[in-house]
């Protein structure tokens, strides 16, 4: 490049998990800096590089996402600049085309995330260009939720108390993004790569939409472990990628359903664990004793698992909905997840891997979590020897069949096979063998 060329002034602000342009609090301080703002994303192949799935609707729902963006930008005289590579190349091209202020994002707790935004602040801290990070996916980060003694909490319940005791209308108030939309450097459009061009293939398949469905926080209580009805909200999706302000429905969740905020308080509470205990997300155990246990790991059960294809319908039908739909409903998760790993005591490793590359609302810290406490390794995890009771679990939240019979039709049928384990003898080898890892013997 020329270097008598003078390059236009502007600050970056780069869009990760935080695909909208309302509420945004990264966004909100780089467009009130009055600096002309360029709207960033990058499409990071350390990322895509490790999706085997070539159909990946994760991909296909950011880039939908993306592409709504850069309607709303146009509206603004901008225009988001899209890019396929690695972060730090993709800086270094960027800081040799402008003159840049500063960058600016919404923090990351995940361990790739961290270690990423190290390397990104290091080159630029190199090039004398600040680089700032904002909470924005969390209602409380880090450090924000402590016991008196400043040590992070590990067990839900008084780390939910401190949480609902420390929430005001600060905390949950909105960022007015769109004040400062002026303030977006003012280019002209640009197309959002297609799925083809950036190696991925377009399926059609419907999001969950936008907002809670009318009615479904007032019931939220008595219908979100019923697989079989519309009962939750379906929002995962939209907090994982941050299309939808966690702000937002937490603002709606303290005045309609008490239950529903402690999901939230729950999200954040997976993210702490995650911030201060990073050893969880590289796959180790919580509770280091319970890397001890003997796994039997065989390799044709775990593909039964996956397959839906266990002869315990509850848990079949979780699977396949997982596998048809890239959803599997809470209840289920648990079910599913304890079934893994107590019945056929294969590694949860396995499971949440496996749930990693499916769900479409795959989130690190929830799933990590959600999995060690259903295999008992985790923090404020369920006991080693609970053990879900498949057909109990049944009884109480499929009671009608409807769950089951809309994803295990030929339940019933000579087709479907029999139970591939006997509960009552999973259950004891369960518990002698997590008892010998637990116990020392």
């Amino acid at each position: 490049m020329d270097r008598n060329i003078i390059k236009p002034r502007i600050a970056i602000f780069w869009f990760r998990r935080d695909l909208r342009l309302d509420d945004n609090a990264g966004l909100y301080h780089a467009l009130k800096s009055g600096v002309p703002v360029l709207p960033l994303f990058i499409f990071d192949r350390s990322i895509l590089g490790r999706l085997e799935n070539k159909a990946d609707r994760r991909v296909e729902f950011i880039q939908a996402a993306l592409v709504e963006m850069e309607e709303k930008l146009r509206q603004a005289g901008s225009s988001l600049e899209v890019r396929d590579g690695l972060p730090t190349g993709i800086f270094e091209q960027l800081l040799e085309e402008y003159d840049v202020a500063g960058v600016l994002t919404n923090t990351d707790y995940e361990p790739y995330a961290t270690w990423r935004d190290q390397e990104v602040k290091e080159l630029l801290t190199g090039k004398e260009v600040p680089f700032y990070s904002y909470k924005d996916q969390v209602i409380f980060e880090k450090n924000e939720v402590l016991k008196d003694d400043g040590s992070p909490y590990t067990i839900f319940t008084p780390y939910s108390r401190k949480w609902k005791a420390g929430l005001d209308a600060y905390y949950l108030s909105s960022y007015p993004v769109r004040k400062y939309w002026r303030h977006f450097l003012q280019r002209g459009g640009a197309d959002v790569p297609s799925l083809e061009s950036l190696g991925f293939k377009k399926t059609g398949s419907p999001f969950p939409s936008l907002g809670l469905k009318s009615g479904v926080l007032g019931a939220y209580k008595d219908q979100r472990d019923i697989p079989g009805i519309p009962g939750t909200s379906r929002m995962g999706v939209h907090l994982r990628f941050g299309t939808m302000s966690v702000r937002a429905l937490a603002r709606q969740a303290a005045k309609e359903s008490e239950v529903y905020l402690n999901e939230l308080i729950w999200r954040d509470f997976y993210q702490m664990i995650l911030w201060h205990f990073p050893a969880v997300g590289k796959g180790r155990s919580f509770k280091p004793v319970y890397d001890k246990i003997e796994w039997r790991n065989d390799e044709q059960e775990f593909e039964r698992w996956c397959a839906g294809q266990t002869g315990y319908p509850i848990v079949d039908a979780g699977m396949r909905e997982l596998n048809a739909t890239g959803f599997m409903h809470n209840r289920v998760r648990m079910i599913v997840a304890s079934f893994l790993a107590k019945h056929l005591l294969i590694d949860w490793r396995w499971g949440e891997a496996y749930f990693a590359e499916k769900l479409l609302d795959f989130d690190l810290a929830a799933n990590n979590g959600g999995w060690q406490w259903a295999a008992g390794c985790g923090c404020d995890a369920a006991p080693y020897f609970r053990v879900f009771n498949p057909t109990l679990q049944t009884r109480r939240f499929d009671p009608d069949f409807s769950y089951i019979r809309r994803w295990v039709p030929e339940w019933g049928e000579p087709s479907y096979p029999q139970p591939m384990v006997e509960h009552e003898m999973a259950r004891k080898r369960a518990l002698e063998v997590y008892g010998k890892a637990v116990k020392g013997g």
